[in-house]
C-alpha cells in the first residue's frame, strides 16, 4: 500500500527521466538534419500512399501504450513523405519558406519552458522581449517609437484587429453596441487583388460581407486612388460610414505594391484608420535598397507583417503593429481578477484577441539578433535575384512577363506551343521536380514564381526551367 505522504510516479512517458530525454533530443538532432538534406535532394511533393497510411492510421486507437522512440521516428517518416516540402530549394509556391535556423531553435526553447504570453505577471522575460521586437520593427518602418502591437498566429489575425481598432476608434460606442452604434452601414475598402481573407474578416467582425469594397487596380495591378477616392464619396453621399482603407504591400499574386502615400492621404482626408498589409512584402523594410518600394507605409495607423513568411521564421509568427496604442487597449479591454497582470494595459491579453498562446516572438527576436538588418536585408535582396534569374532564363525561351513587380514574385505566360497554364502546373507538379502555381493576374492567368527558399541554388532554378519546359 502506497503511504499516504508520497504521490504516485508520474508516467514516464510523459515525463521520462534526465537521460532518455538527451538520448531522444540526440535522435531528432540528427534525423531531422539527415532528412533535411534528402528532403533537398528530393521531389516536392509527397508521395505518400494515403490508402495505406489512413490504414496504419486507424491502428492508432490509444488503448495501449507505444514506445516513443519508434513513434518519433514514424512522424518524421510520414511527415518526409506526406506534405508539399517548401523546405526544398525547388519549391517556388506560396509565401512560405524553408524555416530558418534560429527560430527553429526557439521553438525548442520555447516549448521546454512553455510561458503563457497572456500576462507580463506571469511571463515578463518574454512579453518584454516580444515587445522590444514590435518597436523595433514599428521603428525600422518609420512608426513612431512609441508604437505599440502584439504578435499573432497569421496575417489574417492582424488585419482582423486593424478592422477592430477601425471600429473602435470611429465609434466610442462600438465596444457596447456593435455595429448598431454607427448612423449607418460601415465599409471598408481594399484592392481586389487583396488577400482573400477578408471576406472572412468582415463576417468575423461583424460588418457583414456587403462592408466590403474591392476596388479596380490600373493596368500594373496597384490599387487605383482614383477609383477608391470616388467609392469613398459614393457611400457618404448615400449614407454609409467608411471605417478603413486597406492598402497591400506585396499582394498574393504579383506582388504588386498599392500606392501606399497616395492612399494614405485619403485616409487623412477622410477621418478613416489607415492600415497596411504588409504581411509578405514587409521584410523588404530591411533591405536599404528595397526600403523605398514600401514608402508610405510609415504614414499607417497600424500594419501587418508575417515573420513566418519573407522573414522565413517557423509557421505561425505574425505582426500587428500601430502608432495607436491607446486605441488597441480600448479594442480589447477586459476585466479578470484572476490573472497574475503587472496592471499593465499593455499586457498581451488586453491588446489582442488572444488569451493563452505560445511564445511566438522568440523565433523573430533569435533570428534579427543572429543576422541583423543587414543579414535579413541580404536575404531578401537574394530573393530578388533568384526571381531575375528566373525571368532571365525563361525569356530566353519566349517566355513573357506579365507583372512589373519588384520584389519576389514573377508572373509569367509561356510562348505558343504549349499548354494551357493550369495543364503546364499539372505537368510539374506530378514530375516532382518543382513547385509553382497558376493563378489570374491583370485578368489573366498566368504561371506565378515565387522565391521562397534561402538557399535556391543555380541548380536549382536550371531544374525549375527544365521543368517547365518539358511541359509541352
Amino acid at each position: 500500500m502506497e503511504s499516504r505522504d508520497e504521490l504516485p510516479v508520474p508516467p514516464p512517458a510523459l515525463f521520462p527521466a534526465r537521460e532518455i530525454r538527451l538520448r531522444l533530443d540526440d535522435l531528432l538532432t540528427r534525423e531531422l538534419a539527415d532528412m533535411n538534406e534528402r528532403v533537398a535532394r528530393g521531389p516536392v511533393m509527397p508521395d505518400a500512399d494515403m490508402k495505406l497510411f489512413r490504414a496504419r492510421l486507424a491502428e492508432f486507437d490509444f488503448a495501449a501504450p507505444r514506445p516513443v522512440e519508434p513513434l518519433l521516428e514514424w512522424a518524421m517518416a510520414q511527415l518526409e513523405h506526406g506534405v508539399v516540402h517548401m523546405n526544398n530549394p525547388r519549391y517556388f509556391g506560396l509565401f512560405n519558406p524553408a524555416a530558418n535556423f534560429p527560430s527553429q531553435c526557439a521553438d525548442r526553447i520555447a516549448g521546454a519552458f512553455n510561458p503563457q504570453l497572456a500576462s507580463s505577471g506571469s511571463s515578463p522575460v518574454p512579453v518584454a522581449i516580444e515587445g522590444h521586437v514590435i518597436r523595433a520593427i514599428a521603428v525600422r518602418a518609420g512608426l513612431p517609437a512609441e508604437s505599440s502591437g502584439h504578435f499573432t498566429t497569421n496575417g489574417s489575425e492582424a488585419n482582423y484587429t486593424s478592422l477592430v481598432c477601425a471600429l473602435t476608434r470611429l465609434e466610442p460606442r462600438f465596444g457596447e453596441h456593435g455595429v448598431r452604434a454607427f448612423s449607418g452601414p460601415v465599409a471598408m475598402y481594399t484592392s481586389r487583388e487583396c488577400q482573400p481573407a477578408w471576406f472572412k474578416i468582415v463576417h468575423q467582425a461583424g460588418v457583414g460581407r456587403a462592408a466590403l469594397r474591392l476596388i479596380g487596380t490600373d493596368s500594373r495591378g496597384q490599387m487605383d486612388s482614383q477609383a477608391l477616392a470616388e467609392a469613398i464619396a459614393r457611400d457618404q453621399a448615400q449614407g454609409i460610414v467608411p471605417v478603413l482603407i486597406s492598402a497591400t504591400a506585396g499582394t498574393t499574386g504579383g506582388g504588386m505594391v498599392d500606392p501606399l502615400a497616395a492612399c494614405a492621404s485619403i485616409a487623412r482626408r477622410h477621418g478613416i484608420w489607415y492600415h497596411v498589409d504588409a504581411a509578405w512584402g514587409g521584410a523588404a523594410l530591411c533591405s536599404d535598397r528595397l526600403r523605398p518600394l514600401l514608402s508610405g507605409i510609415e504614414l499607417a495607423d497600424s500594419v501587418t507583417i508575417d515573420a513566418h513568411k519573407w522573414f522565413a521564421t517557423t509557421m505561425g509568427c505574425g505582426m500587428f503593429i500601430t502608432r495607436q496604442p491607446s486605441v488597441l487597449s480600448e479594442a480589447f479591454r477586459v476585466a479578470a481578477d484572476f490573472m497574475p497582470s503587472s496592471a499593465s494595459n499593455l499586457d498581451p491579453y488586453l491588446t489582442s484577441v488572444q488569451w493563452s498562446r505560445r511564445f511566438m516572438g522568440l523565433r523573430l527576436f533569435l533570428s534579427l539578433a543572429a543576422a541583423g538588418w543587414q543579414g535579413y536585408g541580404a536575404h531578401v535582396e537574394r530573393a530578388v535575384e533568384v526571381i531575375a534569374r528566373i525571368r532571365q532564363r525563361l525569356s530566353k525561351h519566349g517566355w513573357l512577363t506579365i507583372n512589373d513587380s519588384q520584389l519576389a514574385v514573377l508572373c509569367m505566360v509561356p510562348p505558343d506551343g504549349f499548354p494551357p497554364i493550369r495543364e503546364i502546373v499539372r505537368q510539374v507538379l506530378a514530375s516532382g521536380r518543382a513547385w509553382v502555381a497558376a493563378t489570374t493576374f491583370a485578368g489573366r492567368e498566368v504561371l506565378r514564381i515565387c522565391a521562397t527558399h534561402g538557399e535556391t541554388t543555380l541548380a536549382d532554378i536550371d531544374e525549375l526551367v527544365a521543368a517547365l519546359q518539358a511541359a509541352r
